[in-house]
Parts: C-alpha cells; sequence; structure tokens
C-alpha cells in the first residue's frame, strides 16, 4: 500500500476542513458582533451600563478565547512549518486566548456587581469556570512537557495522546458552555420569536459548526 498517497489525501482533506471552520468562525463572529453592536448596545469594560460590561463578556470568550484556541489547534497540525514554529504558534496563541479569556470573566463579574446579581450560579458558569481552569492546566501542561528541555523524548511521546485529547475534550467543553451561555441570555432576554432570538439561535449554530470542522480537521490530520 502507498501510504504517501494516503497522507497527501488526509493533508489535503484537513486543508480543506480548516477552510469550513474559518468560515463558520468568521460567520459566527459577524452574527455576535451584530447582535451585541446593534441589539444591546455596544461593547465597553469601563463604562457605567453594566449591559455595555456584560457584552464584553461573550465578545472576547467566543472571539478571544474559543475562536483563537481553534486557531492554535489548526495551526499545529495543518499548517506547513517546521516543528518548532508549530509548537510556538500553537503555545502563543492558546496563551493569548487565556488571556483574553481572563479579561472576559472579570466582566461578567463586575456586571454581576454592577447589577447586584450572584456569582457562578448557573450550569453555564459552571461548565465555562471549569473549562477555563482545566484549560489553563491544560496549557501549563503542555508548556512544561514539550516547550522545556527536562522532559525526554520518551516521556513527550506517552503523553501527546492524553494532551490531544484533553485539548479536544477541552474544546468541545468551551462550545457546550458558549451554547448555554446564549441559551440562558435568551431566557433572560425572554427572546422567542424576535429577530434577535433567531439571531442568536444562528449564532449559536456557527459556534458549534465551527467546533465540528476544526476538531475534524485536527483528527484528520493526526493521519498525515
Amino acid at each position: 500500500m502507498d501510504y504517501s498517497i494516503d497522507r497527501v489525501s488526509y493533508r489535503r482533506s484537513a486543508s480543506r476542513l480548516t477552510i469550513g471552520a474559518h468560515l463558520f468562525g468568521i460567520l459566527a463572529i459577524i452574527l455576535l458582533l451584530v447582535w451585541l453592536l446593534h441589539y444591546r448596545d455596544g461593547i465597553e469594560y469601563d463604562s457605567d451600563d453594566p449591559h455595555r460590561v456584560f457584552n464584553v463578556h461573550p465578545f472576547l470568550m467566543f472571539c478571544g478565547f474559543v475562536f483563537l484556541a481553534g486557531q492554535a489547534m489548526m495551526a499545529y497540525k495543518t499548517v506547513f512549518a517546521s516543528r518548532i514554529v508549530q509548537k510556538t504558534v500553537h503555545m502563543l496563541l492558546h496563551l493569548t486566548a487565556f488571556c483574553l479569556g481572563v479579561v472576559g470573566l472579570c466582566a461578567v463579574f463586575k456586571y454581576h456587581d454592577l447589577a447586584g446579581l450572584t456569582d457562578m450560579y448557573s450550569l453555564h458558569s459552571w461548565i465555562g469556570m471549569g473549562t477555563f481552569c482545566l484549560f489553563g492546566l491544560q496549557w501549563l501542561f503542555g508548556f512544561s512537557i514539550y516547550m522545556l528541555r527536562g522532559p525526554t523524548e520518551a516521556r513527550r511521546a506517552i503523553m501527546l495522546p492524553w494532551h490531544v485529547c484533553g485539548g479536544r475534550a477541552l474544546l468541545y467543553m468551551a462550545i457546550c458552555s458558549a451554547l448555554t451561555g446564549l441559551m440562558e441570555a435568551a431566557t433572560f432576554l425572554k427572546l422567542h420569536h424576535e429577530r434577535e432570538g433567531r439571531l442568536l439561535n444562528f449564532t449559536g449554530l456557527s459556534i458549534l459548526l465551527f467546533g465540528l470542522f476544526v476538531d475534524l480537521s485536527v483528527a484528520l490530520a493526526r493521519y498525515v
């Protein structure tokens, strides 16, 4: 069997899937911005309006955290570059996603303080905080194993399946958190058949498809 042909086929298929992931990711960003800027009065962290402060949270948690984390996963497995370049880009994109996620979390806690609401009471908040904490541990684990010189190649090879599976699981946890957040917002705002409610539904579908295409591209690239 000619495995080189299979490798080229997998590489091409993975590259096509990354195109789909980018299209759905950009579509989700556009729809999210339309919702926040047109229907929800804009985005401003230092505003006296608690709702404008809150809007920083969904914007940064998807556009900063989820989207960049997906980009980091695709960059490592589907971009033609040396291994050290792939690892560095992968690490830096994840670090940027984490930092922007910290700001997004600070925004929602600030909103709760301004509005006099209780923190960490919903399923969305539990899933989201759990995902974010595990993401930070995953980053530290990956940095210590694959960026530092201490671990041997054998140790890195043993830990690789756990690192890959952990990253894919965290991607779906982040997508789940984003979707439950949109559902919570739609319920809180009592959106049913309004145009804004349909916009949120299409945003959620775009986020879900973005996650699926990212995972498929990464899974297929494992055979390259």
